[in-house]
């Protein structure tokens, strides 16, 4: 028999058990909602500033902001800024700083860290470099407010300071400003996403935590303008260069968001209820072929014209991205549908052997063998660099042909050595519409004698003197100096257009929010 004591004490102890047990589950937290994405490639640079590979500027906006930033008309709207004003005579800027900006380091956001991050953008971008020519002083009146004077006005001073897609005026803690020619090792940054260092494995997985002492600002979102809202507590960017692989897992459930999904694999998930489709912007990407132009044979304009004959965009679009209701030939430089879309002085661009040979040996092409480098990662890219390097034959030209990975690509073509000893003489690569469009931003077309524009580095004052004098003038005279600047541009060939396209992203139908925007953005995102 069971002393009535015994019962007593082995009843109460089961009873404070359950309650310890049932305290235990009212604090342990909810689990955290996760957005899984496949993006276009790793984030093989989390400086936003020393690339302008397109992941490394989503992974930017994410983690840090800007002064100013593009709506998804393109039109420059505040970010940092609370306020701003200029002179008359454009000569004197006034910005203030909004409220509530720290690191997420919990350090306030000062005009020391704004000042000193304008500084360095001025020294590595092409756009930006042409203020720092004009600036005379940058000065901070207090910690919330600075002064930007200039020797003469600098025409779309804001828009320039908003063109997130370029590599854009990231606003960085002063003390991780590397020295001049490196990359920034830090990831702190004030935007409404931390970097997770922690869960970071290099190729494979990139990890966001939302910010929660981040304040967004009161404006509805629009593109990357208004209040960054971050409605999930964690983006995990799942790395899958393999696109059937990448669909397949976004079609079972197991990721939400596909920022590149094949053409090919289009229809398919067209007939899928669970998915959705969306065009973030309608602007269309252009696929580019790049030579290098510090070395032969492409150092010679006349053999960079060659490309022009050589390339067949039908066979190239089509072995990229398969179903023409997304591609179209292009030759304009300005993207073709676009307020700036002229073709002039690219009318006989197109296959003409005869024509493409000549224009190699006039330039002195001798047989040599040219240094490709080619990439499977990016879906379009790898059939594009197949069906080019073959045409390249097709001319006489000696290719070797090498394939890697994308971040290899971006870090490759950045190296300015000669082929032989690790640099390349030509690869396939692209250009987003919202880029190419105007001239004060399309990067590829960018020709300064200073070797400060983007890795090919082709040189041609005419061209830069064309595309200052479209920055300073009226609506009215614009057209004339673009169509100007069109032609010579096709006559100095800073790249060979292989057509263009239009991208959408695809994801489950669990997922709202998704914004128009110039860019890919991950706030304003919830999940069912």
């Amino acid at each position: 028999m069971t002393h009535p004591a015994f019962f007593t004490r082995t009843t109460l102890a089961g009873l404070a058990a359950v309650a310890i047990a049932t305290s235990a589950l009212a604090q342990t937290p909810p689990p955290l909602k996760i957005l899984h994405v496949v993006p276009s490639a790793d984030v093989a640079v989390t400086d936003p500033l020393y690339t302008t590979a397109w992941i490394s500027t989503i992974h930017g906006t994410m983690v840090w902001e800007s002064l100013f930033a593009w709506d998804s008309n393109l039109q420059p709207k505040p970010q940092m800024a609370k306020q701003w004003s200029s002179s008359p005579d454009g000569l004197a800027w006034r910005f203030t700083l909004r409220d509530s900006l720290k690191f997420h380091d919990g350090s306030p956001v000062t005009t020391t860290d704004v000042i000193a991050s304008l500084r360095r953008w001025m020294t590595i971008d092409a756009t930006a470099k042409k203020i720092a020519l004009v600036t005379t002083a940058m000065t901070a009146v207090d910690d919330k407010t600075f002064e930007w004077t200039l020797s003469q006005p600098v025409p779309g001073m804001i828009e320039t300071l908003a063109a997130a897609p370029s590599r854009f005026a990231v606003i960085v803690r002063a003390k991780d400003i590397p020295e001049p020619g490196k990359p920034m090792l830090s990831t702190i940054g004030s935007g409404p996403f931390r970097f997770n260092t922690e869960l970071r494995i290099s190729g494979a997985r990139v990890v966001y935590d939302r910010n929660a002492d981040y304040v967004p600002r009161d404006e509805p979102p629009d593109g990357l303008a208004g209040g960054r809202v971050v409605k999930v507590d964690r983006v995990v960017f799942n790395v899958q260069p393999d696109a059937a692989t990448a669909a397949a897992a976004l079609q079972a459930g197991e990721v939400d968001f596909l920022e590149r999904p094949s053409f090919d694999l289009l229809p398919i998930m067209r007939r899928n209820p669970d998915l959705k489709l969306q065009v973030l912007t309608p602007l269309a990407s252009q696929a580019i072929l790049r030579p290098n132009a510090l070395y032969p044979p492409f150092n010679d304009p006349r053999a960079r014209l060659a490309l022009s004959y050589i390339i067949n965009q039908d066979d190239e679009m089509a072995a990229g991205y398969g179903d023409p209701e997304f591609y179209q030939r292009c030759n304009s430089f300005f993207v073709c549908g676009s307020p700036n879309g002229t073709a002039a002085g690219t009318e006989d661009f197109g296959p003409n052997l005869e024509r493409a040979k000549a224009l190699l040996a006039a330039a002195g092409y001798k047989g040599e063998t040219l240094k490709m480098i080619g990439t499977r990662d990016i879906a379009y890219m790898g059939p594009m660099a197949e069906v080019t390097a073959a045409a390249l034959r097709q001319a006489g030209i000696k290719v070797d042909l090498t394939w890697t990975d994308w971040g290899s690509v971006v870090t490759r073509s950045g190296n300015q050595g000669s082929p032989d000893t690790g640099g390349w003489n030509i690869y396939v690569t692209g250009l987003p519409g919202v880029l190419a469009w105007n001239p004060a931003t399309n990067i590829f077309a960018h020709m300064p004698c200073d070797r400060s524009n983007l890795a090919g580095w082709p040189c041609d004052d005419e061209a830069e003197k064309l595309r200052a004098a479209y920055a300073a003038a009226t609506a009215a005279d614009r057209p004339a100096i673009l169509e100007q600047l069109q032609r010579r541009l096709a006559v100095v060939s800073p790249y060979r257009l292989l057509g263009q396209a239009i991208q959408p992203v695809a994801y489950r139908s669990r997922i709202h929010g998704v914004l128009n925007s110039p860019i890919v953005t991950y706030w304003n995102i919830s999940k069912d």
